[in-house]
């Protein structure tokens, strides 16, 4: 969720990790907070951020503990992302560093102060410090279940004594991931549009309140009533803003959205197959491009399906409509379409997406309004095939 160069740490914080064990004074003045912050306009931080801050004024310590780092430079890093193989880190910085460079970015911060004994907060000290140790910092990431805001949910509770008490969930089943995601993609529709490709059904199964913490805001406002222990004591005693920043000014300019663009593709392709009905003509340069690029985004598709071990992408009903045989059969289609044959493949085809377009409100999985004129475009180069082919005598 977040990407950043990897901070130099300061000598202050061999005050923190010194001898493995953490300062804990024996007066109030530690504090540990939850840190949110605002989402930035990156795609990797569309969904903001979360991080722990330390404060020991005594010990002159103010420190920020980070699960988000990443780097782009690691090797084969898409490749990677694909196959759901990223490794993330654990990383500390001090806290002025941290706030400079939400402001610089204009993104805002809110802090909330975790209301937890000397013993719990000695004991989330030293998870924090245990995490931190270089064989332990890196962990795999995981975007819906594992992340910069489930890792340091699960330590905050790890340290406390007792049992966290959640809040009654009257939202649960009412979203799934797909929900989440469309609220922090909006104004971003190519964004929104590539996501929806990818997640396949299961993103669309209704999720609970705590799987809903995947994201930063979600986990702000869940923690803002939790309780623990049986005097049902506050998780989060107060919260403030501490880094009031102005978005960055969004740059002027108009792009057409993904559903625009594909009802222009459908309105030339559907020009271009009447033309070529009443020419009694195929068109293989409109096939080439169609089921050529089809096949493509089939093949990640695909790829994404069968190796990849992101849990949301395996069940993907628009293999329907784009897959890898577009693309593989993409020479007989076109040697069909020129010398005017019936493409058994084609013909296929058409029943397919005549399926897909009739059964589309019952498939249990949410598109993109974008892949209806995408799929019409399919639909009829390959209706215009067999129009073609029966009027020959």
């Amino acid at each position: 969720m977040k990407r950043t160069i990897l901070y130099p740490l300061l000598t202050l914080y061999l005050l923190i990790f010194s001898n493995g064990q953490a300062i804990a004074s024996d007066n109030d003045s530690i504090r540990l907070s939850l840190l949110t912050c605002a989402p930035g306009e990156e795609i990797y931080s569309l969904f903001g951020h979360t991080a722990i801050r330390y404060e020991d004024p005594v010990n002159g310590i103010d420190a920020v503990f980070n699960y988000g780092l990443f780097s782009f430079n690691t090797p084969n890093f898409i490749l990677r992302f694909s196959l759901g193989e990223t490794d993330y880190q654990l990383g500390a910085t001090d806290y002025a560093h941290f706030a400079a460079e939400y402001a610089f970015d204009g993104r805002s911060v809110w802090q909330q102060t975790l209301n937890l004994s000397k013993e719990e907060k000695a004991e989330l000290i030293r998870l924090l410090q245990k995490n931190y140790l270089p064989e332990n910092r890196v962990y795999r990431y995981n975007f819906f279940y594992d992340n910069c805001a489930t890792r340091p949910r699960d330590k905050i509770e790890e340290s406390i004594d007792g049992k966290v008490i959640y809040p009654a969930e009257p939202q649960d089943g009412s979203l799934s991931f797909r929900d989440i995601v469309h609220q922090y993609c909006k104004g971003h529709p190519w964004a929104r549009f590539g996501i929806d490709l990818c997640i396949g059904s299961e993103a669309d199964r209704p999720i609970t309140q705590r799987q809903m913490m995947f994201a930063p805001f979600y986990l702000m406002d869940a923690f803002a009533q939790i309780v623990h222990d049986s005097v049902q004591r506050p998780l989060v005693s107060g919260k403030e803003l501490i880094v009031d920043a102005l978005p960055e000014e969004e740059e002027g300019g108009w792009m057409p959205t993904p559903f625009q663009c594909s009802l222009l593709l459908f309105i030339l392709t559907a020009a271009a197959t009447i033309y070529s009905i009443r020419k009694r003509t195929g068109l293989w340069g409109v096939d080439l491009i169609l089921f050529g690029a089809a096949g493509i985004v089939g093949c990640v598709l695909a790829f994404l399906a069968l190796f990849s071990e992101h849990p949301a992408v395996s069940s993907n009903f628009l293999l329907l409509v784009f897959h890898p045989g577009q693309l593989l059969l993409l020479p007989y289609i076109i040697y069909c379409v020129r010398k005017g044959k019936k493409c058994w493949y084609l013909t296929l085809n058409l029943v397919v997406l005549t399926l897909f377009m009739v059964l589309f409100p019952l498939i249990p999985q949410r598109f993109d309004l974008a892949v209806v004129p995408l799929a019409l475009c399919l639909l009829i180069r390959s209706a215009s095939n067999l129009i073609l082919t029966s009027k020959k005598k």
